[in-house]
């Protein structure tokens, strides 16, 4: 017995460095050399917003405050660190699994066999009196299986590849996180800049609206103009409520976001004191590699999927367990703890071989090369993702920087127009249809403009977010 488990140990160290599957490793994939619209900064700049703190990216000091808030009380994140303590905890877990199993057990039992049952016969025939049998143990046993095929190092590496996804969605949700808050915030600044904007129109109607009554009483127009001055007016004015819901619904929704019950949110300044870094530089596609959460959790995905397959290939290979237990031993309660009579020992080793399975290990490795294969195809997809999230962000800016240039020169021309048709209005040198034209005219091209800024503020953000920061 000894030679065999001798032999046995010989074995489990002379395979304990084997390695039965060979891993795969994150493909190479193709990238460009530069973002599309990528002319916003030099092509010689290396550098990326991503590395930027979210602090100093974001610096109004009402949207820090938010977005603090949001990152620690925000549920989902809450819910983020609690899957990295679990996860943690399992990769501690699984550390264990090199050392035996060990298992206490006490017992006592009393049976009574059958007389003519072969117990029974027994006992009469070596003269038991009693008929009853007692048994009374207490052991300790071990059981270790040796790691010949690397299964227990393969699950250390997917638990260890498991925890440190959960980190890096953990950066993610904070990424997006704070890419939402301060778009959100922009938003905010938006609508009340627009109902300020609404707000003004509608006193200007409203004088308008005055003068031609004048008019309609002096014979100078028609009812109908009062009536389409007033029309005018009151579509001014039906802004005022749509806009205050929509910034009380934006209210709400940032401060639940910030994992607060809905109330008003403080804020100070315009949309147009907004300031982002100077420098909004991207860096080059191989950046968002080492950047972009995603990306990094798609890549530790493949070594989970690595370790799985190493992990299933090793269930088809002989399994070898060394068993060891001991205690003491007795018929009788008086004996039970006698020393050294009732002490008892018991060495086994087996290598087990599976043969007959119904092909289940062979399919659940067949099955792991595939997920593997999906793994890889999904690490290439999130790559090209952000490509493209990155390119997107790029030519928003830069087209909603000319959308905004030109939006800001028909506002200019439009209050001109308003200023004349006014004044020209007023000399008897145009007429009231051309007066409600043109307020109606500049009152939709200021709502616009402010929503240009807007839109121009949250690419800005984005492209901060799809570059991989927000996390610091």
């Amino acid at each position: 017995m000894k030679q065999f488990l001798y032999g046995l140990c010989l074995i489990a160290v002379l395979f304990s460095a084997c390695s039965i599957s060979k891993d795969i490793s994150a493909p190479a994939p193709a990238l460009p050399t530069n973002f599309r619209n990528s002319a916003l900064v030099p092509s010689a700049d290396t550098g990326n917003i991503a590395d930027l703190q979210w602090r100093q990216f974001f610096t109004e000091p009402n949207l820090q405050r938010l977005i603090d808030s949001a990152i620690v009380n925000n549920y989902d994140m809450q819910i983020a660190l609690k899957n990295i303590e679990s996860s943690r905890l399992l990769f501690k877990q699984v550390k264990w699994s090199y050392i035996p199993e060990a298992a206490l057990s006490i017992s006592a039992n009393s049976e009574r066999p059958a007389d003519n049952s072969f117990t029974g016969l027994s006992l009469k025939e070596y003269g038991f009196q009693s008929k009853h049998i007692e048994d009374y143990s207490a052991n300790l046993s071990l059981s270790w299986e040796a790691d010949i095929w690397g299964k227990i190092r393969n699950q250390q590496k997917g638990a260890l590849a498991a925890y440190l996804q959960t980190s890096e969605a953990r950066k993610l949700i904070q990424t997006n996180i704070v890419a939402a808050v301060s778009q959100g915030y922009y938003n905010l600044l938006m609508l009340d800049e627009q109902l300020a904007i609404a707000k003004k129109n509608f006193k200007l109607n409203d004088s308008t609206l005055q003068i031609i009554k004048l008019q309609y009483e002096a014979g100078q127009v028609t009812s109908l103009a009062v009536q389409q001055a007033d029309a005018q007016r009151l579509s001014a004015a039906r802004l005022v409520p749509q806009l205050e819901q929509n910034i009380a619904i934006q209210e709400n929704a940032l401060r639940i976001l910030a994992g607060q019950l809905p109330e008003k949110i403080l804020r100070s300044g315009t949309l147009d004191q907004i300031t982002v870094p100077d420098n909004i530089s991207q860096g080059v596609p191989l950046s968002i590699l080492t950047h972009r959460s995603d990306v990094l959790s798609s890549e530790l995905a493949l070594n989970i999927a690595n370790a799985n397959v190493g992990i299933a290939k090793a269930e088809m290979y002989p399994a070898l367990r060394i068993t060891a237990s001991g205690g003491v031993n007795s018929f009788k309660a008086s004996n039970w703890f006698n020393l050294p009579a009732s002490l008892f020992g018991i060495v086994g080793g087996s290598v087990v071989q599976p043969l007959l399975d119904r092909k289940k290990l062979k399919t659940e490795y067949e099955v792991a090369k595939i997920n593997r294969e999906k793994v890889v195809l999904q690490f290439r997809q999130s790559v090209l993702n952000a490509v493209g999230e990155v390119s997107d962000a790029l030519v928003r800016i830069e087209k909603l920087k000319a959308e905004y240039i030109i939006a800001a020169n028909r506002v200019k021309t439009l209050e001109a127009a308003t200023g004349n048709a006014n004044q020209l209005f007023k000399n008897g040198m145009a007429n009231y249809l051309e007066v409600v034209a043109a307020q109606g005219n500049v009152l939709q091209s200021e709502l616009e403009l402010v929503a240009v800024k807007e839109s121009e503020l949250s690419a800005v953000a984005d492209l901060y977010r799809s570059v991989g920061g927000g996390w610091r």
